[in-house]
């Protein structure tokens, strides 16, 4: 098998092999780069790929490196001629829950056990998502980061306790998100409140992580839309949130959100000097859950059903059945930053608040909101 320094996740001759049969799901865990002329990236995008907006000939993995940077789409080629979609996610009918319960068992399991342990650490919000990924590299430390008597770090503070696992805090302070934001906007070129507040902790636990010495950082990312782990997705059809008319269908509705999503994680943990691994996003597990049935997802309340019980036996009870929260609330950074925002005189009943404060903090002009 060759290498080529130009691809990112894969060999040249599987890419070309998924081309050739137009297959979403060649066995990895994304990929991206320029190949036979083309710039490329898997179908969820789980590798960033830009190019100049007006140049493809000039491009990097990471879109500071440009002067305009232009994200290659998920699934899709770049070159002069333009944009060409390559793959497109399958839609396959659900499986039997006993036969997708089986499928879901091995593809988790064998994901998180075949993550390579050197030189990492585990983000860890002592949910379901960040445990498993635990608990398939016993040695490795886990991290939290949140504010003083945050969820995130309560949870996982019992979490690891049951689980028998090195935990280190981070312990936020506002100084540490003054400091942190220019960074992630330029990183990843938002200013949002909504992609700034998520970025935060997960670049401030990072930024610990390289400090201590790991240059790479398992995430937990992916399960929530995979899963069926958003109250939209267990309140279909009634949320306003999702369009979808049931529970399955929510559920792809939001893994097309994923590419998006992992543009900004991806961007702002690298900028924080790890490389993130995100084994519940292998293309594995990703092809089973798009046959998971609704029964699976969402049952009796109980979100993520078909991942809960895919951690039975690696995970103490308590925590294969533990809720989290999305990690800008468990981590109280979305309560600071607003904070932060009123005090800096942006007032709520100013339109975007939290993103004004933020582009005071940088200067933007050129970002993305």
């Amino acid at each position: 098998m060759t290498t080529d320094p130009t691809l990112r996740g894969a060999s040249a001759e599987l890419v070309r092999d998924a081309l050739a049969r137009r297959e979403p799901f060649p066995g990895t865990a994304g990929f991206a780069g320029r190949l036979d002329g083309r710039l490329l990236r898997d179908v969820l995008g789980r590798r960033t790929l830009f190019s100049e907006a007006d140049d493809p000939s000039r491009w990097s993995f990471d879109r500071a490196d440009l002067d305009d940077p232009a994200a290659v789409p998920a699934g899709y080629a770049r070159d002069p001629r333009g944009d060409e979609k390559l793959w497109t996610l399958p839609t396959p009918a659900a499986a039997s829950p006993d036969d997708a319960q089986t499928a879901v068992d091995w593809a988790v399991r064998t994901s998180v056990r075949k993550v390579d342990a050197d030189g990492l650490a585990v983000a860890f919000s002592g949910g379901v998502d960040s445990a498993l990924v635990a608990a398939g590299v016993a040695d490795a430390p886990c991290y939290v980061a949140g504010f003083p008597e945050s969820h995130d770090v309560d949870a996982a503070r019992s979490a690891a306790e049951a689980m028998g696992r090195d935990l280190r805090v981070v312990t936020l302070t506002h100084a540490d998100l003054e400091r942190a934001i220019p960074e992630i906007v330029r990183a990843t070129g938002r200013t949002n409140a909504m992609d700034v507040s998520i970025a935060l902790p997960l670049y401030l636990v990072a930024e610990r992580v390289a400090a201590d010495g790991f240059d790479r950082l398992a995430v937990g990312q992916g399960a929530d839309e995979l899963f069926g782990g958003y109250a939209k997705v267990a309140n279909a059809p009634d949320d306003p949130r999702v369009e979808a008319g049931t529970v399955r269908g929510a559920t792809r509705e939001v893994i097309a959100t994923l590419p998006e999503q992992l543009e900004r994680d991806v961007l702002a943990l690298r900028a924080a000097g790890v490389e993130p691994v995100a084994p519940l996003l292998h293309d594995r597990v990703v092809e089973t859950a798009l046959r998971v049935p609704e029964s699976l997802l969402v049952a009796d309340g109980v979100r993520k059903v078909a991942l809960r019980r895919a951690a039975a036996g690696l995970l103490p009870e308590p925590v294969a059945r533990a809720d989290k929260k999305a990690v800008q609330y468990g981590s109280l950074v979305s309560r600071e930053l607003d904070r932060l925002a009123r005090r800096a005189g942006f007032k709520r009943r100013m339109d975007d608040h939290v993103g004004r404060y933020v582009r005071s903090l940088v200067g933007a002009g050129s970002q993305r909101g």
